[in-house]
């Protein structure tokens, strides 16, 4: 092999194999996984400097997670490459791959003459462009290391751009989901009648080895007879599986009634209700429920006076369409109320301010009982009226009505925040719901979930097919990612909501438009 010089010294630690592949890191990998600098098994890894030089500009975000990633990147980077020589040659690291440091000669000498820069500068000649320098550095790569060489990046475009001047190109796949079809919410498990009568008597049923082995713990399933009939279970292992534990409805002091509405939501409700369940991903399309029925069951749960969680916590990343955040005006609760604001809207249907005639999710009249002391309490809290609340609310003497939902807000029952500041927290006996969290990367969603502490409960919910981060996708965001890896887990469980329930239209929209 002809010795490679990228800063004047020969690149000596780069392993030749038929084997070992030479790959080329963009800049939004190492953003999006600090650590993939140690997952590419015992092949060469290259990084152009002026990957260096975009990771200088985003280090001092401060409150971002980029900006934090940027910052250990160049940390694990100063580690690996502590000298110059370190720094020209290259180093091997402990999985048995190389690491190196490229200055691309073909930009450094404008003269040098080859065919790969002469295909990039036709195609694309804006050289001052970062995108266009790394793929440069990367035909310079691919010209004089041992093939075959890939460019590894998150950016679609710029894998397109490779191809173009005729670099192989890929995603960074280590925390990709394996690919599959479209994913069932259930399974059905055939039973006899008598089996069934007898699962619905005593309350759990031996499914056999046949179907266990298709079944991971606490997978929800329909047993289904031969004449039609049905019944919600879910595994618990052991080839065994048990009713669920739905109530009628769960309701909040002062609320409305909330019933689950279909099959899939007795499923989602059932693992709300469970305390031996930490964890729950939930996927599903915009109007299924996820976020209305998770904030219900939350209630129905904090509010009951032998609970084990002090609250809830109601979090959703902020990730901008338009402008960013920082440019909003006014305080921290001005800037993230268009963010929040669908949290409030979720509380005021389910305790609203004048119960509806006709609730919307109430599918019967509910006979009148007797409330419980501490019930009755709250909700006598929520409404007696105020002295002075002027200053609180806006108003000019008078003061203005608060809405029964907001004394909740108001006392910390129920806390509504941005993901942004989750980082350093360590949240106790919570009740903890993290929306749109298709939006986060895997490393940012085990960042969450290691806030959490013994005796809280953590609810993932979102759409995988909504993600507008440009750097996550249908398989490698942050819900699909803990979904695929905590399965199976005994305190974990999954539900995918696939039915509309907000109106014909949503569903139309959601499925048509």
């Amino acid at each position: 092999m002809e010795h490679l010089r990228g800063a004047q010294a020969p690149l000596s630690r780069i392993k030749v194999s038929a084997k070992v592949k030479t790959f080329v890191l963009d800049t939004n990998v190492l953003l999006h996984d600090p650590q993939s600098l140690f997952k590419f098994e015992e092949n060469n890894l290259v990084i152009p400097v002026e990957v260096l030089e975009e990771l200088d500009a985003i280090k001092g975000e401060q409150s971002t997670e980029r900006g934090r990633n940027a910052r250990r990147v160049h940390r694990l980077l100063q580690e690996l490459l502590p000298d110059t020589r370190a720094m020209h040659e290259g180093v091997e690291l402990e999985n048995g791959g190389t690491l190196s440091i490229i200055i691309n000669p073909y930009l450094v000498n404008p003269g040098h003459r080859s065919p790969a820069m002469e295909r990039l500068r036709a195609i694309l000649p804006d050289l001052t462009k970062k995108d266009n320098r790394i793929l440069a550095a990367a035909l310079y790569v691919q010209d004089h290391y041992p093939p075959p060489t890939i460019l590894v990046t998150k950016d679609v475009n710029v894998q397109l751009k490779a191809r173009a001047v005729g670099l192989e190109s890929e995603d960074y796949l280590n925390d990709k989901v394996p690919a599959v079809d479209d994913e069932a919410s259930y399974q059905e498990i055939p039973l006899t009648i008598y089996e069934l009568q007898r699962f619905c008597s005593e309350g759990g049923f031996d499914v056999g080895p046949g179907a266990a082995r298709r079944l991971y713990l606490n997978e929800y399933v329909l047993l289904r007879s031969d004449e039609g009939k049905t019944m919600p279970a879910r595994y618990q292992g052991d080839g065994v599986v048990r009713r669920l534990k739905v109530p009628d409805f769960v309701k909040a002091p002062g609320g409305i009634p909330i019933r689950a509405r279909n099959l899939e939501q007795q499923f989602l409700m059932d693992a709300l209700l469970d305390e031996s369940i930490a964890l729950i991903t939930c996927f599903g399309k915009a109007g299924t429920g996820k976020t209305l029925l998770s904030t219900a069951c939350a209630l129905h749960q904090i509010c009951d006076e032998h609970s084990r969680y002090d609250g809830l916590s109601i979090s959703r990343p902020v990730i901008a369409l338009g402008k960013d955040i920082g440019f909003l005006p006014g305080s921290l609760e001005e800037k993230m109320k268009p963010w929040l604001q669908p949290y409030h809207d979720a509380l005021e249907v389910l305790i609203p301010s004048k119960p509806p005639k006709d609730p919307q999710f109430a599918a019967k009249k509910i006979s009148k009982k007797k409330h419980k002391k501490h019930e009755a309490h709250l909700l006598a809290s929520m409404t007696a009226p105020q002295p002075s609340h002027a200053s609180q609310n806006g108003g000019h003497g008078g003061g203005s009505v608060i809405k029964p939902y907001e004394r909740l807000l108001k006392s910390g029952l129920v806390e509504i925040e941005a993901l942004a500041f989750i980082r350093g927290r360590s949240i106790a006996r919570r009740f903890f719901i993290l929306d749109e969290a298709q939006q986060l990367t895997p490393h940012e969603v085990k960042t969450v979930i290691t806030r959490i502490s013994e005796g809280s409960k953590i609810v993932l919910i979102g759409d995988p097919a909504q993600i507008d981060n440009p750097y996550v996708d249908s398989r490698s965001n942050g819900l699909v990612f803990c979904h695929d890896r905590m399965k199976g887990q005994a305190i974990a469980a999954h539900v995918k909501l696939t039915k509309g329930e907000r109106s014909r239209l949503a569903e139309l929209a959601a499925d048509l438009l």
